[in-house]
Order: structure tokens, then C-alpha cells, then sequence
């Protein structure tokens, strides 16, 4: 199990780099980038994070010790989070060619909005899309879920046919080795379960 300590502060990391940066005067570039400098003066400047190294914040970037998902990224002197930004300043990603499938975790009272609407990003900038179903729906083995299990207990896989998208002009980003990212994906290129 993950010291206690570690989740907290990869929730905290997500809080200030995906969420609130702006609560904490922190400055994120086009790229979601912010001065690892920056963001450790902030983190021990709280009484809950004073114990809290540059080491234990590389163990939640580098090990995914208390953040499985390993949403962040350190390079240099300067840390992001790779994707799930909910703020409003939009996060630049290099335009990339995805695989020709991909999967996207969906809760089944959404499913008319998706097979009418496709999947759009609600509440985030991007729709998130996973190389695997297991990824797409959460794994049992992880105690964090990964992507449809934090809508719905019981998340319907939908298959992507992402290469077709592409072809079509939807544009695909790559925000780490599991997850593809759209801004979003017309319904006619996804397959829904037959029983759904």
C-alpha cells in the first residue's frame, strides 16, 4: 500500500497543476508546464505538506506512488500534469496519428448522449481515450480506478475506430503511453456494446 502521506500530495499535485493553479498563484504555460520550484514552494509552505521532499515528489512522478494513473510529468526544472486539466486556460498538445482502435470508459445512463452527441469532454478539455478496455474501465487490481470507473460502478466499454476519426479530421494527442486524447469524437465513429 502507498504511504498515506504520497496519496495526499499527488491529490494535492493534481489540485494545483490539473485544477486550481490560479488559487495558488501559480503560472501554468501553454503546455500545462510550471516551475518545479514553484510548486515545491507552495507544497511546503502548507503545515500538512512541510515534510515533503523534491525525492517524494519525484516518487509520485517517476513510481506513481499514490497517483497509479502517473498523470504527471517532470522534465528539467519543470513539472505537469500530462492530462484531466479542468481549468480554463487550454492546454496545447502536439497533434498525433492514434491507433486504429482505441477505448473510452463510459457510464450506461450516458450512452444516448453519446450515441446522439459522440463523446465530448465534459468538465474537462479533452476527452480521454485508452489503448486497452482494462485501462479504459479501471482495473480491479488497482485500488485508484483508471478511466469509466470513476463515473459508474459498472462502466460500458465503447470502441473507438480512432484511425477512421483521424481520417475524417478529428485530431488525436498523446498524453502519455496509455492515453490518447480528443477534443471530440463524432458518434459515428464509435461501437457500442450490442446489448446497450
Amino acid at each position: 500500500m502507498a504511504d498515506r502521506r504520497l496519496v495526499k500530495l499527488g491529490k494535492f499535485l493534481a489540485l494545483i497543476l490539473r485544477h486550481q493553479p490560479e488559487r495558488f498563484a501559480l503560472e501554468l504555460d501553454e503546455e500545462g508546464w510550471a516551475s518545479l520550484s514553484e510548486v515545491m514552494e507552495i507544497v511546503r509552505g502548507l503545515p500538512n505538506f512541510r515534510w515533503a521532499t523534491r525525492a517524494d515528489v519525484m516518487r509520485v512522478v517517476e513510481e506513481g506512488v499514490g497517483d497509479e494513473k502517473r498523470r504527471f510529468q517532470v522534465e528539467g526544472k519543470r513539472i505537469r500534469a500530462r492530462y484531466g486539466h479542468s481549468i480554463a486556460q487550454p492546454i496545447i498538445y502536439e497533434p498525433c496519428a492514434p491507433p486504429s482502435i482505441l477505448y473510452h470508459g463510459a457510464a450506461p445512463d450516458a450512452l444516448e448522449a453519446i450515441r446522439r452527441d459522440g463523446l465530448e469532454p465534459i468538465g474537462r478539455q479533452y476527452v480521454h481515450l485508452s489503448l486497452d478496455s482494462e485501462t479504459a474501465i479501471g482495473s480491479t487490481e488497482l485500488t485508484t480506478s483508471r478511466v469509466g470507473a470513476r463515473h459508474d460502478e459498472h462502466p460500458v466499454v465503447l470502441t473507438v475506430r480512432a484511425a477512421g476519426a483521424h481520417m475524417a479530421g478529428v485530431e488525436f494527442y498523446q498524453a502519455d503511453e496509455a492515453v490518447y486524447l480528443a477534443k471530440r469524437v463524432p458518434s459515428e465513429f464509435i461501437e457500442f456494446p450490442a446489448s446497450q
